[in-house]
């Protein structure tokens, strides 16, 4: 807004120097009222160009603006108070307002109004109504407050502004929070569902199994099948308090291991809890993968194992791994029976099949790409970029 007064200041002067140079008296006048006019036009001009260097200056020393309205007032000596550069004075105010507020405004008005009116009496510039000679003091008091009143107004859309700015990023920061908030429910059920839940499910088989068999009559119990059973349930609850050590272990963000030794653990250990034969072929050199990556690839090759084993009824499962220059493709195949043609993830949603919804929001989450191919059997092929 200071510099709007600056650029207002310039144009007043480029309006009015015609007229005074028109006039002034021949010889020495137009000199004086030419040098006026560039000095002035000059000093506005460099303030108007270069305000943000300039500008802290202005606003920390008021004694500079001072020097400005003095040296202003070569104008009217020059030019006299009753020409049109005479309405340049009222810009000194205004600025004055919008930069002290209104005891800088105050003091700028009453000092550029004293010019004026001693300049009237100086140089004999007689008025025959009071009101015209008091025009011009009066139009520095007006502006003056017009100038205190902007700046008011201006501080105080600034601070409405802030307020409001800081009031959308509380939003936009609970927001965020609300949708990780979101996103970890997601991944929380997504973790439970591929490994605690499917173990407690399997807990309580074997312990209505155990239970059934303990209730049969003494001279029909069977001492090795209860034991069978009882193996079969702590195993279970083994393998649940194991798992949920991994789900917290996740949750606390701890390192993971190589996760490629921890493919070939996972394809050993589901042979030997299902005995579905399961054959791990991969490099032997580890694959660095942060940690979050690590554990949604070793969930997607869970819950396609688990799915080979509980749904397709295979009889031999195939995890491949490979590395190319970008990523880490591993493979998951079984000989089962598939998947039926055309089936859609909003298929899966509507029959409850949340296992391979699951699969493809842990390859979403990591950037990776999931594919699944169905004909002779399954086979879930994962893309992990490297980087």
């Amino acid at each position: 807004m200071c510099r709007q007064v600056f650029g207002l200041r310039l144009a007043m002067i480029a309006v009015a120097t015609p007229a005074a140079l028109l006039n002034a008296s021949p010889g020495l006048g137009v000199r004086l009222v030419g040098s006026a006019v560039v000095v002035t036009f000059m000093v506005s001009y460099v303030l108007f160009r270069d305000w943000q260097r300039f500008g802290p200056l202005l606003l920390r020393h008021p004694t500079l603006l001072a020097a400005d309205t003095l040296f202003g007032s070569l104008l009217l000596i020059s030019a006299g108070p009753d020409t049109t550069l005479a309405y340049v004075s009222v810009c000194t105010p205004l600025l004055a307002g919008l930069l002290y507020s209104w005891r800088g405004a105050a003091v700028f008005a009453s000092l550029q109004s004293l010019i004026l009116l001693v300049a009237q009496e100086a140089l004999h510039h007689p008025h025959s109504v009071l009101a015209e000679s008091l025009l011009l003091p009066g139009l520095c008091v007006i502006t003056g407050a017009m100038g205190s009143t902007l700046r008011n107004l201006m501080l105080r859309f600034g601070t409405a502004t802030e307020a409001l700015t800081e009031t959308r990023a509380r939003l936009a920061a609970t927001e965020a929070a609300s949708a990780a908030a979101n996103a970890e429910r997601a991944r929380l059920a997504r973790e439970m569902h591929d490994s605690v839940t499917k173990t407690l499910y399997g807990v309580a088989l074997v312990a209505d199994g155990l239970a059934a068999s303990a209730a049969v009559s003494p001279d029909r119990l069977d001492p090795a099948l209860i034991r069978q059973q009882a193996e079969l349930l702590a195993r279970a609850a083994r393998r649940a308090a194991a798992e949920s050590r991994e789900l917290l272990t996740d949750l606390r963000g701890d390192p993971e291991a190589d996760v490629l030794s921890q493919l070939r653990s996972l394809t050993t250990g589901f042979t030997a809890r299902t005995a579905l034969p399961a054959r791990y072929d991969g490099p032997a050199a580890p694959v660095p993968l942060p940690p979050p990556t690590a554990r949604q690839l070793l969930g997607i090759a869970a819950e396609a194992l688990e799915n080979a084993h509980r749904h397709a009824h295979a009889t031999r499962v195939d995890v491949r791994a490979a590395t190319t220059p970008t990523h880490l493709v591993v493979t998951i195949h079984d000989d089962g029976r598939g998947l039926p043609a055309d089936t859609s993830l909003e298929d899966l949603r509507r029959t409850g099949h949340f296992g391979l919804l699951g699969m493809t929001e842990r390859a979403a989450a990591v950037g990776a790409r999931i594919q699944l191919t169905t004909g002779k059997g399954t086979e879930v092929r994962v893309e992990v970029p490297l980087t």
